[in-house]
């Protein structure tokens, strides 16, 4: 394809030109290729420069951004390098005003390094979990030649690892600081928070050494009067990403209604979800914080986590096991009454055992039906795997019955006869079909409403949400450190991510992929001439100009920098 010229003359003996795009096609017939005229221009002297200018602009857009600033570029500059800026700038934008680099300058104000180069380097190791996740080393290298970061042309990997090392020293100080900037600009209701707590595996054949630890699970000497535990960081323990058979560490989360993460903890793979609480509940206090009440799952039901998020005026709302067999439970399921309907697929009953809690009892229909087709196939299932096992010698049924006994979705309806039969437990069945659908909540305050309660535990999926994308998208696992001090860290980068993801998620209204894909489309584009260097950006298309004014953020400048030649 090409501009092709033509000329004639007119009456008064002038010359006219014009211009015509053309393909050349290729006839069979005469055995030779004739132009085809696509598009015509017009005269020369009387072309729309203005409408070339703009079909060039939106062909342009069709190739990536480097390609189109050298083909528009003038002739006597080339084009040196072009880097995405978008993702880095929306993420740039949020990070300050969230007012976190000023929380982190802040931390490290006195100490022997750069604070404030020490927030880029945390500020773009951030960036990086969130556009593009990778390991450290791999980090440096995106840093220095694939992205574009104000005020950090490049890095060197020690630059990282100093800069994470830094932040564990102060992340309670960073912590509380960016707390009560987002709750005071995002004006985010936080009478109620969430807790969970997740957990991620090691490709290890063994687990660290154990060291002693106090009951946050730091490391301490052994002498020291508040040692109270002995583990290893990277240790064995109730996997729940189900590789029991790899050593892990514990995190928790603590996050508002509205999705943001507000805090992160680290602890020792060993450790019980149980023994947790006190430690949130006492860092949270430490920020003085009005009452809030707590929001948990059924791991945190215990009578002494329900005393320690009770201390200073707080409260609770947990989830019970409904198949615990407690009295409490047992009486909260046997108490008649009619649901109310709150909302769709949610119907809720509060009942009265006497106990100075309040007991709401939820039951969501659609769930039923997927309980119940759930039980169905585990009874096939338990069905097919005993048939037949009436002929088989005592020890092969006891040899069966503990392969079963590893299956605890099978195992749960199993029983044997006094004669030492497999059989199908019916009245563990219609035990069973008395839970389908439903869960059991315990709440102190006297005054949330039985639907305040139920909405409250379901935004507990906001946790749940924030576990998936920690795993997905900023890639929490694998963690490529050895050390507990840089495993923490890497911790931390990735709440930081996750928290900037939520701001920018929830301002917007898009998701953080659509957000990333657009965003990064918009490069910073570097020329190089004669009279020196500048760097530019691509001109904002529609789609990015929309998103930079849904985020509240008023785009790059055209024009980043300019160095003359020396």
């Amino acid at each position: 394809m090409y501009v092709r010229t033509t000329s004639r003359r007119t009456k008064d003996g002038s010359e006219v030109r014009y211009l015509q795009l053309a393909h050349n096609e290729w006839d069979a017939d005469a055995g030779r290729s004739r132009p085809r005229i696509l598009f015509s221009f017009g005269r020369e002297d009387q072309l729309d420069r203005t409408g070339i200018e703009r079909l060039i602009g939106a062909l342009s857009r069709l190739l990536d951004p480097a390609s189109a600033a050298a083909l528009t570029a003038p002739a006597d500059l080339a084009v040196t390098g072009s880097r995405p800026l978008g993702g880095t700038f929306i993420l740039d934008a949020l990070w300050r005003r969230l007012r976190i680099d000023a929380a982190v300058t802040t931390a490290l104000a006195g100490r022997r390094l750069d604070a404030a180069a020490t927030e880029r380097v945390l500020f773009a190791l951030v960036a990086n979990r969130a556009l593009a996740a990778s390991s450290k080393l791999a980090a440096t290298g995106w840093i220095s030649n694939d992205v574009h970061i104000d005020g950090l042309a490049e890095v060197s990997d020690d630059a990282c690892y100093r800069a994470m090392d830094a932040l564990v020293d102060v992340d309670a100080r960073v912590a509380e600081q960016v707390y009560f900037g987002v709750t005071d600009l995002l004006n985010l209701e936080v009478d109620l928070l969430f807790f969970d707590t997740t957990s991620t595996y090691f490709e290890l054949d063994e687990p660290d050494e154990p060291v002693w630890r106090d009951e946050h699970g730091r490391v301490v000497d052994a002498g020291d009067p508040v040692a109270v535990r002995h583990a290893g960081f990277r240790s064995f323990g109730k996997s729940k990403d189900s590789r029991d058979d790899l050593p892990q560490v514990v995190i928790g989360m603590a996050v508002t209604r509205d999705g943001i993460p507000v805090r992160v903890w680290s602890w020792p793979g060993s450790t019980a979800d149980s023994k947790l609480i006190r430690q949130v509940k006492n860092d949270m206090r430490a920020w003085s914080l009005s009452r809030i009440v707590w929001v948990a799952d059924r791991g945190f039901s215990s009578s002494g986590n329900r005393r320690e998020l009770m201390r200073g005026a707080g409260g609770y709302i947990i989830g019970e096991k409904l198949r615990s067999g407690s009295p409490e439970v047992q009486a909260a399921l046997s108490r008649q009454g009619r649901y109310q309907h709150v909302r769709e697929n949610l119907q809720v009953k509060e009942v009265n055992i006497g106990s100075d809690d309040r007991f709401v009892l939820c039951y969501n229909p659609e769930q039923a039906v997927r309980d119940a087709a759930t039980r169905e196939r585990m009874i096939a299932q338990l069905e097919q795997a005993i048939a037949g096992s009436d002929t088989l010698t005592g020890t092969e049924r006891a040899k069966l019955e503990g392969v079963i006994s590893t299956k605890p979705h099978l195992k749960r309806f199993l029983r044997t006869t006094p004669g030492g039969l497999l059989r199908i437990d019916k009245k563990k069945i219609a035990a069973e079909e008395n839970l389908d659908g439903k869960y059991l909540l315990r709440c102190c305050d006297p005054n949330l409403s039985s639907e305040d309660i139920a909405l409250g535990y379901k935004q507990l999926l906001e946790v749940e949400r924030g576990w998936r994308d920690m795993k997905q998208i900023i890639d929490l696992r694998p963690i490529y450190h050895r050390l507990e001090e840089r495993i923490r860290a890497h911790v931390l980068l990735c709440w930081l991510a996750l928290l900037l993801i939520r701001v920018a998620e929830n301002t917007s209204g898009q998701t953080w992929q659509r957000i990333r894909t657009e965003a990064d489309r918009l490069h910073a584009v570097t020329f190089t001439g004669p009279a020196g260097t500048f760097r530019q950006t691509t001109e904002l298309t529609k789609t990015q100009r929309d998103l930079f004014t849904a985020l509240a953020i008023d785009p790059p400048k055209r024009v980043q920098a300019a160095i003359p030649a020396a």
